[in-house]
């Protein structure tokens, strides 16, 4: 959990292309599938006129290239404003609303609905990038439309729901240059008004060697539209009083990033960072994961980006386990990931429009007709655990966490080209956020998981759980992928070269001390993107150097 949802490191990424330098056993669902994933699993092919090459270690996807060389605009900024007061302040709000899809392909509508107290307001869509430091490309808009207060939904009262049924405002279809990406509709009012809708334009045929997910099961279930989350609930903001399932049908209310869900604190600066360097890669969110794992077998190396802390067991199980055992790669760039289990089902709008999380196993509907599904307060809890350990090689820790990340095997591939030393502290940026912050990971040899992990930084902290350590790893999969997890949720956030600032007004300035952040980040997709890692990187195990194998358990602290 994070509710300090940064922007820091937005928009001060750039700079020139960086070379790159087991499990005995495998347990839980996925030993039971091995051999059927296996016959699966299908070699990477290139469609149509894609041309992908290597530069110094990377791939390098000829068409990201020339869509970053197409004009960009700084017109896509929002700056940050302070929230209203209140659950639904001022209502009826200036402007917001929300897609009817978390994500389309080309010749999709995209249906916006919207509500806004101005006479009239159009629809800007960006999408998202580098596109020579500007940030993003106007790829369409509708002229102007008029405006409507849409009604308060009511609160459904056995779930805690808040659900709109508003009517479509607005459909704009994505187009053949609509590319692959992350995109941002900007609502504009008559009167100055401004809201941002996300949605992902992804490629169902792509192959690329790297997909980008957005974590936008998360970004919901933090959304604090109508005064309820899986957080808390109106009008004291009470634990007790939070949803059990919060639905997409709803614009997004979280603090500094103006509708964009967590798109912009917590995702955005890799986006910048992969298009800058033209890196073969796709785009897709957790609910297409959960709709169709079997995809993750087109692509070597799936990125989870800064908070991606909702898994469905289709996403875990089907998706990532599956395919790590026959050789896709996976990079966690945060922490708290895979800390809860959730389902999702329909609303009026859709499938899968709904997120469930109870928090409570036996509260859960589901819980005596199939426990492995219902939704505890951790994938690590009763009924059935799978500690995410188990996928990840570390495991969630705290929050409230504020230190250097401490090296501590500066002889890996993963270090190539730093300059770091064992022990040398890489601090973060001016403003006072550090590198291990504010959620950590570290690694428990006393829960089931990979043996042969590699500690790569080893970080004291001192959190809500009081003193503990911040691990981040990498291990390989016998015969399969590799997991190279960063240990803390900030490091998205503090991706930066040393290049200048992006002049959008929403810097805050980064310490050069971050820079290697961003080189280890381009050494670990030049490893990943190439196929297996246990072929090309095996790990050897190293965590012996840190815990005994008798080290007790730490509890993870975290809201419920």
């Amino acid at each position: 959990m994070d509710r300090r949802r940064f922007l820091q490191g937005l928009g001060v990424l750039g700079g020139s292309v960086l070379a790159g330098g087991a499990i005995a056993g495998c347990t839980g669902p996925t030993a039971d599938r091995q051999r059927s994933t296996a016959a699966r699993r299908v070699a990477p092919k290139r469609h149509g006129a894609v041309s992908v090459h290597e530069v110094d270690g990377l791939p390098v996807a000829d068409w990201v290239v020339e869509e970053n060389r197409r004009p960009g605009t700084l017109a896509w900024v929002i700056h940050p404003q302070p929230l209203p007061r209140g659950v639904l302040p001022g209502w009826p709000a200036p402007i917001e609303g929300f897609a009817d899809r978390v994500s389309y392909v080309v010749g999709e509508e995209v249906g916006l609905h919207v509500s806004t107290t101005a006479k009239s307001f159009r629809a800007e869509v960006y999408r998202m990038g580098y596109y020579q430091g500007h940030g993003a490309r106007l790829v369409g808009t509708t002229g102007e439309l008029a405006g409507r207060v849409q009604p308060i939904p009511a609160l459904e009262t056995a779930t805690n729901t808040i659900e709109c049924r508003w009517p479509r405002s607005a459909g704009l279809e994505v187009g053949k240059d609509w590319p692959p990406g992350a995109y941002l509709v900007k609502l504009v009012g008559s009167s100055g008004e401004r809201h941002y809708v996300p949605f992902t334009v992804r490629d169902d045929a792509s192959t690329a060697a790297i997909v980008v997910q957005s974590s936008v099961t998360t970004w919901q279930a933090y959304n604090l539209w109508g005064g309820y989350s899986l957080y808390g609930g109106a009008p004291t903001g009470a634990l007790a009083d939070r949803s059990r399932v919060v639905s997409f049908d709803r614009p997004y209310r979280n603090p500094d990033q103006n509708g964009s869900g967590d798109f912009l604190g917590n995702e955005y600066p890799f986006v910048y960072l992969a298009e800058r360097h033209g890196l073969d890669v796709t785009y897709w969110t957790d609910v297409d994961l959960h709709r169709r794992p079997e995809l993750l077998a087109r692509h070597r190396c799936l990125v989870s980006l800064g908070h991606d802390e909702y898994w469905s067991w289709q996403m875990r199980f089907e998706g990532v386990m599956d395919h790590l055992a026959t050789g896709t790669n996976v990079a966690f760039l945060g922490a708290n990931a895979c800390y809860r289990q959730i389902r999702l089902e329909a609303s009026p709008l859709g499938e899968d429009r709904r997120v469930i999380c109870y928090k409570d196993a036996q509260a859960d509907p589901i819980y005596r007709s199939d426990p492995k599904l219902a939704t505890g307060v951790s994938w690590a809890t009763d009924p059935v655990p799978y500690p995410e350990s188990e996928m990840i090689g570390v495991m969630y820790q705290a929050y409230g966490a504020s230190a250097p990340l401490v090296v501590a095997d500066s002889s890996s591939w993963v270090y190539a080209g730093t300059g770091l030393a064992d022990g040398d502290e890489i601090s973060g940026a001016p403003r006072g956020q550090q590198v291990v912050g504010s959620e950590f990971d570290g690694f428990e040899p006393a829960l089931p998981g990979p043996r042969n992990v590699e500690i790569l930084a080893h970080s004291p902290t001192t959190s809500v759980g009081g003193r503990l350590w911040s691990d981040a790893s990498y291990y390989t999969r016998d015969g399969g992928g590799g997991v190279f997890a960063t240990g803390t949720a900030s490091w998205v956030q503090l991706l930066w070269d040393g290049s200048p600032p992006l002049d959008n007004g929403l810097s805050f300035g980064v310490s050069p001390a971050v820079v290697p952040l961003t080189r280890i980040t381009l050494n670990v997709l030049a490893a990943l993107s190439r196929g297996p890692a246990s072929a090309s990187h095996p790990s050897v195990a190293n965590w012996h150097r840190f815990y005994s194998p008798d080290t007790p358990a730490v509890r993870s602290v975290d809201v419920p």
